[in-house]
């Protein structure tokens, strides 16, 4: 049985910005704006699949499409296609010296009866190995990269067995839920590198605990391997080193993407550019997912790109990536939006008429108006009695009838669009 969408709609609104505050503050003023809110009972998973494309993200339930127009650090939705990607040279360094540090350890712990065990000191041979056969093997032509291979190289599931590694290293996937575990590294996390010292085990769940989607069975083609997952929906990508968890990915898997939530980590391994380590991991998987038959996973959707914001502005290193024009949501590749962005502040790729040079909030523009002809169309519930859902064309609800719920339910119907609008029940 399909899975039916259901939320509340919400209107526009605006709220303090935390990118272009000083270092662990939000701004003085409230110049982050947003088109509309919803809060989401349940989504299939190729609804918000849409609503991603179409600007929205969501935050535990709480789903919401930023003003790009109005804000003062627009929010462009960025994705990166998976399939084409290839990490460029420093990438392949980042994910060659995590390999070197699981294998053999840092400086300090390296020994030479490790090296007398047959472990090569070259971060670059732990990640081109598996690539290599014997009598094949050319030192003016290495081994092809191949980022699958290598990203799960170092693994305690993926090593070979006659090899021996200094550390364990394990990821899996499970369910989003909550444990005492990731609670404890979320709070360190959050104190360390965002001086954000006040978070509840409520304000965990909330956040990254919580999710509306439904999991759904992933269609593949044949068997796929044991360290993929079986369904759409909310997980979380557990980081382990010899048993301690030190970081937690949070994603949701979709048709077309997986897409990326949160990252929270242990700050001790900060030289490690773990942060940057989980999106190559994460566009890895949206790669293997697609490999082994679900073929319409092809991205990986990395959340906003933010070009004013210096910490944002790396997920533009990832390659070949896109942007979601802010009002057609038509894509076009990065590179090519680059200029319009160093010159405007607000910048529209489709109608670039419509781009905005300076600071200021140009303020609200006209009214939204939805046609009758779609309100009849978008079903708000009448009522439930005995499980039975009963619903009504949202123009001949009593929400309608009320002016601030009539300009909300437009905000929010004007932002999700006609097609997503025509197949979620509000509530």
């Amino acid at each position: 049985m399909p899975v039916v969408s259901v939320g509340m709609p919400l209107g526009s609104g605006c709220s303090t910005c935390g990118y272009c505050g000083p270092l662990g503050e939000r701004s003085s003023t409230e110049t982050s704006f947003k088109k509309a809110g919803f809060i989401a009972s349940q989504l299939s998973c190729e609804v918000y699949q849409k609503m991603i494309y179409r600007g929205w993200r969501r935050s535990g339930t709480y789903c919401y499409a930023p003003d790009l127009r109005r804000s003062c650090c627009p929010q462009y939705t960025i994705k990166l296609d998976a399939i084409a990607f290839k990490p460029s040279r420093s990438q392949r360094k980042l994910i060659n010296r995590w390999n070197h540090f699981v294998m053999q350890g840092s400086k300090s712990e390296t020994s030479d009866s490790l090296l007398l065990q047959g472990i090569s000191s070259s971060p670059a041979r732990l990640a081109t190995r598996p690539f290599e056969s014997e009598g094949n093997a050319s030192k003016r032509d290495p081994p092809k990269f191949s980022l699958s291979t290598s990203i799960h190289a170092a693994e305690s599931n993926f090593i070979s067995p006659n090899a021996t590694a200094r550390h364990k290293f394990e990821v899996t996937l499970e369910p989003s839920t909550y444990s005492e575990e990731k609670y404890a590294l979320y709070l360190l996390y959050q104190r360390e590198i965002h001086h954000d010292p006040h978070n509840t085990p409520e304000d965990f769940k909330r956040f990254l605990v919580k999710s509306p989607l439904i999991n759904e069975p992933i269609p593949y083609i044949g068997s796929a391997p044991d360290h993929l997952p079986s369904q759409y929906g909310s997980f979380h990508q557990m980081y382990r080193l010899d048993g301690e968890l030190i970081a937690v990915g949070v994603i949701d898997i979709l048709p077309e993407c997986v897409s990326s939530v949160y990252f929270i980590y242990n700050p001790k391994h900060d030289k490690f550019s773990l942060g940057k380590l989980s999106a190559l991991r994460e566009a890895s998987l949206a790669r293997e997912i697609h490999d082994a038959g679900a073929v319409t996973m092809t991205s990986l959707a990395m959340g906003f790109y933010i070009h004013s914001c210096p910490k944002m502005k790396y997920k533009g290193e990832y390659s070949p990536s896109y942007l979601a024009d802010p009002e057609e949501f038509t894509w076009f590749p990065l590179a090519d939006c680059v200029p319009q962005l160093e010159k405007f502040r607000y910048a529209a790729f489709v109608h670039p008429e419509h781009s905005l040079e300076g600071p200021q909030d140009p303020g609200e523009g006209p009214p939204v108006r939805v046609s009758e002809e779609l309100l009849n169309e978008v079903m708000i519930i009448y009522s439930m009695q005995q499980g039975v859902i009963s619903i009504i064309p949202i123009n001949s609800s009593h929400r309608w009838n009320d002016e601030y719920n009539r300009e909300e339910i437009s905000s929010c119907v004007d932002a999700l669009g006609d097609e997503l609008s025509r197949v979620i029940i509000f509530r």
